[in-house]
């Protein structure tokens, strides 16, 4: 189920990152239409099929996916025999292609019987008929969004969400295109969230309340499956590292982050060599940790005696675990799964998830500080991230490396995953702006995020939603994007108004 983070190479600002293999999701498509135009119009079953041919090549151009071709279904009985053979094969999404019109029996029992995400798809191949030259034929060439209506009904009519729909042109549509592509990434998300093996040592800070989580639960709602781990098992890997392992790994650290002297923070030195050693030490133990354990994630906290090894270790873990968020295994400090669970569904949709949380506000310029100590997603970094050593790790035990950087100017989205009084999870989002300017220079990340309508009114509507202090941060705007994964998995979700 794990992945060794080692095998595609991505570019985050200056450094490179190796990246995780990427997610292979299985992707099903059939085709509907209706079988009593075929011996009506010649050649018009052969057309149906090469726009669904052309629908495929989509798919493929535009993901890593599987795709398997259902072929095309134009009458009840296929309709039946479709769904054994779409619940064998273990997809994580189907599209169901409209090409031309196609009665609802074709739908109905497929759609009753499916527990993943069906997608409605209606790309006609022209951009408008040739009114001047129109036909029977051509119309129903073009036919594709004509049955949309009547299978959103008979969805209804079987106790199931009305799907989602890509309404568009089969040629030179980038709005489609980027659909298809985007329901792809979805795809992924949702392969990854019900095969993953995330790993859990410790326990939440005694005093966070919000942090708690349920494993149980955790595995019912997304899938995952929870690995229990032990603090001893890194620190095992960390002894018996040799420098053979430890020197090409502080080779990659100084080659990654810049190491500049302290600025104004009293706590924060220029990276002291023994700092750096024991960071590249316990990098070493983390990555042998995860892919001995085959896990694609991590959430600890996990404080140990004072003055010992196992405090040393777990203290320790900010570099190596920044570089393995940066590489796809996100890596999740004070024991957060649930944002773990947050920056693993930014990661699977190319938009990195960085560990977060609001910190002061700039009521001077409107805007509020969000970051956090710890690991973070060095892949989306704004330029090159730096290090420091911190003489102490504010609120928690021990000292050593911390990271500082930014992340990439331009649009962002937020995502808190919480628990429900119920025992449910609920997504809350938002989408603002990462703005340049200064950060303070504490040895941990801070991006200057703007929000609409204004700080003091982002700020007041997010906490009525009941998030977790901790999110996800990721690049771009996907808020909508992030909704449906939310509704696919059936879960709560509100994205915050901006508007005035």
């Amino acid at each position: 189920m794990g992945n060794s983070p080692s095998v595609e190479k991505e570019t985050a600002a200056a450094p490179i990152i190796e990246k995780r293999s990427p997610t292979r999701p299985r992707i099903g498509v059939f085709g509907v239409g209706y079988y009593k135009y075929w011996s009506q119009f010649e050649g018009l079953l052969d057309d149906m099929l090469s726009k669904q041919t052309v629908f495929i090549e989509k798919i493929q151009n535009s993901s890593y996916a599987e795709v398997i071709d259902f072929g095309l279904v134009d009458n009840v009985q296929k309709a039946y025999e479709l769904v054994p053979k779409l619940n064998a094969a273990n997809l994580d999404l189907i599209f169901c292609d409209m090409l031309t019109y196609a009665t609802s029996n074709t739908f109905g029992v497929v759609i009753r019987n499916m527990q993943v995400p069906i997608i409605l798809v209606a790309l006609q191949p022209d951009k408008a008929m040739d009114y001047s030259q129109a036909s029977t034929y051509m119309q129903l060439y073009n036919d594709d969004i004509c049955s949309l209506p009547e299978f959103a009904g008979v969805a209804a009519r079987m106790g199931k969400k009305v799907p989602d729909m890509i309404i568009g042109t089969l040629y030179d549509d980038p709005a489609a295109d980027a659909e298809i592509e985007e329901y792809c990434r979805i795809a992924a998300v949702l392969h990854d969230l019900k095969t993953s093996r995330i790993g859990h040592i410790g326990h939440p800070i005694e005093a966070m309340l919000d942090m708690h989580s349920d494993s149980t639960m955790l595995t019912a709602h997304f899938g995952a499956h929870i690995v229990q781990c032990e603090a001893h098992e890194i620190v095992s890997f960390y002894q018996s590292a040799d420098s053979s392992q430890i020197d090409p790994v502080k080779e990659r650290i100084l080659d990654f982050f810049d190491t500049p002297d302290p600025v104004s923070d009293p706590i924060s030195k220029k990276l002291r060599d023994s700092d750096l050693e024991t960071a590249a030490r316990v990098t070493v133990a983390l990555e042998k940790f995860i892919e001995s354990k085959q896990l694609n994630g991590l959430a600890y906290y996990y404080e140990g005696p004072e003055n010992s090894e196992t405090r040393t270790v777990m203290s320790n873990l900010i570099v190596g675990n920044s570089l393995l968020t940066g590489a796809g295994f996100p890596m999740c400090g004070e024991s957060d799964l649930k944002t773990c669970f947050a920056m693993l569904i930014m990661e699977r949709l190319g938009i990195g998830g960085s560990f977060a949380e609001f910190h002061p506000v700039d009521f001077k310029e409107g805007f509020v500080l969000v970051g956090h100590d710890g690991p973070h997603n060095v892949a989306i970094a704004e330029g090159k991230p730096v290090l420091r050593s911190l003489i102490k790790y504010h609120g928690k035990p021990g000292f050593g490396a911390g990271v500082e950087f930014k992340i990439k100017e331009g649009p962002i989205t937020m995502l808190s995953i919480n628990s429900t009084f119920d025992g449910k999870f609920k997504f809350v989002i938002a989408e603002g702006q990462s703005v340049e300017g200064p950060i303070p220079p504490t040895g941990n990340t801070n991006t200057r995020g703007f929000f609409k309508p204004d700080v003091r009114t982002f700020l007041q509507r997010w906490m009525k939603e009941g998030p977790t202090h901790h999110f996800a941060l990721g690049v771009g705007h996907h808020a909508e994007t992030i909704k449906k994964i939310a509704n696919y998995l059936n879960l709560e979700a509100v994205i915050i108004d901006n508007r005035a």
